[in-house]
């Protein structure tokens, strides 16, 4: 089972958890008008390119947007939530002087889908590093997941790297939560999303954040217009990448630690 704790459970709880089983859930920990205001502001998105990126991985019923920074910037409330952040600190600051959304994703499963395949996260990149995680994700309940509507299947423990092929079913749980609330999971742990049988869609958002000396799964720089990305607080423009690593990795001449000032 995924260990499933409350909004005013401490950091170290959330990491303890996080670190022994791969995954853990803070119920609640955003009121519903929090995910109604990014689910308002993403519907638009949906209906003109929800369908775009079916297929036999994603699901052909089941719709997604990538980039969501640069659609919906409610979703900033999530993104940078400060318990998302302390997890984010805790996993990935021991490893990378700072850090960097991966890729942040919305998905709504709808009746008829069938489960996903089981995958990491983080398998895109070629190499690993014993004991570092490459990556950790924030998966956010748009609705309450039941195992009736697709609620993501996890496998605890399977950050371990085990292989996929070779995990049993029975191994396999599923994130029951209510709206509002956060599954944090290991780049590296096993999960895929349900098989909606029920008669109503579920909906999440996902991001990943990645050590800052890794390239993103998403190029930022060029799916949200500079103009846009200017207009953002300072702390989503670093999150998206608008900053240096150190002193030289990913420098922009002329500017001290790589940020393009709001006025530029």
């Amino acid at each position: 089972m995924i260990k499933t704790l409350n909004k005013n459970s401490s950091i170290d709880e959330i990491m303890k958890a996080l670190h022994s089983d791969g995954a853990v859930i803070v119920a609640n920990l955003v009121d519903d008008e929090v995910v109604d205001k990014v689910l308002k502001e993403l519907k638009p998105h949906y209906d003109k390119q929800g369908t775009k990126f079916q297929s036999d991985f994603n699901g052909y019923t089941t719709l997604r947007l990538y980039t969501v920074p640069g659609k919906s910037r409610a979703s900033f409330e999530l993104l940078a939530h400060p318990r998302v952040m302390e997890v984010c600190d805790a996993v990935l600051l021991p490893h990378c002087e700072n850090y960097q959304v991966g890729s942040s994703t919305a998905i709504e499963i709808y009746p008829g889908e069938k489960k996903q395949e089981l995958h990491r996260d983080d398998d895109f990149y070629p190499k690993r590093i014993p004991g570092v995680e490459w990556q950790v994700s924030a998966l956010w309940a748009f609705d309450d997941f039941t195992e009736e509507n697709g609620a993501t299947r996890v496998v605890p423990k399977s950050h371990d790297l085990r292989e996929i092929d070779d995990i049993p079913e029975d191994d396999v749980v599923q994130a029951v939560m209510p709206k509002g609330s956060v599954l944090f999971y290991m780049g590296a742990t096993v999960h895929g999303g349900g098989a909606n049988n029920s008669e109503l869609s579920r909906g999440c958002m996902i991001s990943t954040y990645s050590l800052g000396w890794l390239k993103q799964e998403e190029n930022h720089y060029l799916s949200i217009p500079r103009e846009v990305v200017d207009s953002y607080p300072d702390q989503i423009r670093r999150l998206l990448g608008y900053q240096s690593h150190g002193p030289e990795l990913g420098t922009y001449p002329g500017v001290p630690d790589g940020v393009w000032p709001e006025d530029d």
